[in-house]
């Protein structure tokens, strides 16, 4: 394995469900896709998840090396779980025509919460 690029972030759990109670649908179907909005929302508290989720995209955007340009936006990214809970990332549109330029062969993500925090670790392997 080489590795191309590593991205990390942590994100307040809290902040996320502030922009959700502020902008409503409008803020997460700009980010998440239907698969990531139908996996959190079926948790009591669904914030912990949707601000794990939003980790995971924006350490695979680190891990592009160039953020969210080139064609990689939020919705390009998506995180979604193995049968076996794992979580695995799904590019789309711009980033999957982006990471096809750069020679990428597998991105491979951890992420974690708790109430208050969510953290995500993405490698990016060519």
């Amino acid at each position: 394995m080489a590795v191309l690029g590593v991205g990390v972030d942590i994100v307040d759990v809290n902040r996320i469900r502030k922009m959700a109670e502020e902008y409503g649908e409008r803020f997460l179907r700009r980010v998440f896709g239907e698969e990531e909005l139908a996996y959190c929302m079926r948790f009591s508290d669904p914030f912990p998840h949707l601000a794990a989720r939003w980790a995971a995209k924006e350490a695979v955007a680190k891990a592009f090396g160039t953020g969210f340009t080139r064609g990689v936006t939020w919705k390009s990214i998506c995180i979604v779980n193995a049968p076996n809970g794992e979580p695995l990332v799904v590019l789309k549109d711009g980033a999957q025509r982006f990471a096809a330029s750069l020679g990428v062969r597998k991105i491979w993500v951890s992420i974690s919460h708790t109430r208050d925090y969510a953290v995500s670790v993405a490698v990016m392997e060519f």
